[in-house]
C-alpha cells in the first residue's frame, strides 16, 4: 500500500514537471516524460483509449468494463500533476519569460541537452539507418522552431485544430507544443483564456486535445512496438533541433554568441543546474528500478 501511495505521488510530480515544460514555448512535456521515465508506459496507456475493445464495450453498453481497461491510476496521476501545473505555474512562467527570459531559457536549455545523451543511450545500436532517422528528426525541428508566427482565426474549428495539433505536439520529445501554439498564433490568446480561466476557447482546446491524443497515441504506440530504437533515434533527433529555440543568448529573434561576462557566467551556471538535475534524476530512477527488479 505505501509503495502504490509512493508511486501515484511520484507519477503526480512527473506529471506536474511534465506540466510545467509544456507551458514555456519550446520546451516539450514529452521530453519531461522521456528524462522521467514515464514516457512509453504514458503513450500505451493513452493508446488504450484507441483500441477496439475499449470501443466495443461501450458501443454495447458494458460501460462498466470498458473503463476497467485504462491504466486509469496511472493516468489520473499524471493527468492531475499537469493540470495543477498549468493552474499554478501560468502566470508565474509567463512573468519570468517576460522578466527574466534568458534564465529560464538556459535553466531548460541544460534540462535538454542533457537529457539528449540520457535518451540516446536508450537505443541498444547506433546502426546506420538509426544515424539517419536521427539527423532527419534533427533537421526537421531545426526547421520548424525557425518558423514565424502567423495571424489566425479565433473560430471554434480552429481552436480545437489547435489542440489536437499541440497536443500531439507536447507527447513528442523535443517538439514543443506551446511553442507551436505560437506558430500558430494562439500562445498568448490560451495563456490567457488559462490564467482568466474562460471556459469557452479551453473547452474547444481541450476537444481538440482528447482526439488528438488518443490518435496519434496510436501511431506512436505502433512505432515503439515494431521499431523502438528507431523511433526513440528519431526523438532523439527531434530533441537536437529544438536547442535551436532554447539558446538563452537572443538579439530579437536571432540566436548570437554573448560575451563572456557576469552575467554570461550565471546564464551557464543555470545551464549546469538544469543538466546536473536530469542527471540526478537519472541515477535516481536507475536505482528504484534495479531496487524493484
Amino acid at each position: 500500500m505505501i509503495h502504490m501511495t509512493k508511486r501515484y505521488i511520484g507519477l503526480f510530480l512527473r506529471g506536474f514537471c511534465m506540466g510545467a515544460a509544456d507551458i514555456v514555448p519550446g520546451v516539450s512535456g514529452g521530453t519531461m516524460a522521456f528524462i522521467l521515465g514515464i514516457y512509453e508506459e504514458l503513450i500505451d496507456a493513452i493508446a488504450l483509449f484507441g483500441k477496439k475493445e475499449f470501443w466495443s464495450d461501450i458501443v454495447r453498453g458494458k460501460i462498466h468494463h470498458a473503463f476497467t481497461l485504462p491504466k486509469w491510476r496511472f493516468l489520473l496521476s499524471v493527468g492531475a500533476g499537469i493540470l495543477c501545473a498549468a493552474a499554478l505555474l501560468a502566470s508565474p512562467l509567463e512573468h519570468l519569460l517576460e522578466t527574466q527570459p534568458t534564465a529560464v531559457w538556459s535553466f531548460f536549455f541544460g534540462l535538454v541537452f542533457a537529457s539528449i545523451f540520457i535518451v540516446a543511450m536508450r537505443v541498444k545500436q547506433w546502426i546506420a539507418r538509426r544515424i539517419v532517422a536521427l539527423i532527419f528528426g534533427a533537421l526537421a525541428a531545426y526547421v520548424l522552431v525557425g518558423l514565424v508566427p502567423v495571424q489566425t482565426s479565433e473560430a471554434a474549428w480552429f481552436l480545437v485544430l489547435c489542440g489536437a495539433i499541440t497536443i500531439c505536439a507536447m507527447i513528442l520529445p523535443g517538439v514543443s507544443g506551446a511553442f507551436l501554439l505560437v506558430l500558430l498564433g494562439k500562445y498568448e490568446f490560451v495563456l490567457s483564456a488559462v490564467n482568466n480561466r474562460d471556459i469557452g476557447p479551453i473547452a474547444l482546446i481541450g476537444i481538440g486535445a482528447v482526439v488528438g491524443l488518443i490518435a496519434f497515441s496510436q501511431v506512436l504506440g505502433w512505432l515503439f512496438a515494431r521499431y523502438h530504437d528507431l523511433t526513440v533515434a528519431l526523438l532523439t533527433g527531434l530533441m537536437i533541433g529544438s536547442l535551436r529555440k532554447i539558446w538563452p543568448w537572443k538579439d530579437g529573434m536571432q540566436n548570437i554568441v554573448p560575451d563572456w561576462n557576469g552575467d554570461t557566467a550565471q546564464v551557464v551556471g543555470l545551464m549546469i543546474l538544469g543538466a546536473v538535475l536530469v542527471i540526478v534524476v537519472e541515477i535516481i530512477a536507475t536505482r528504484t528500478k534495479s531496487k524493484l527488479a
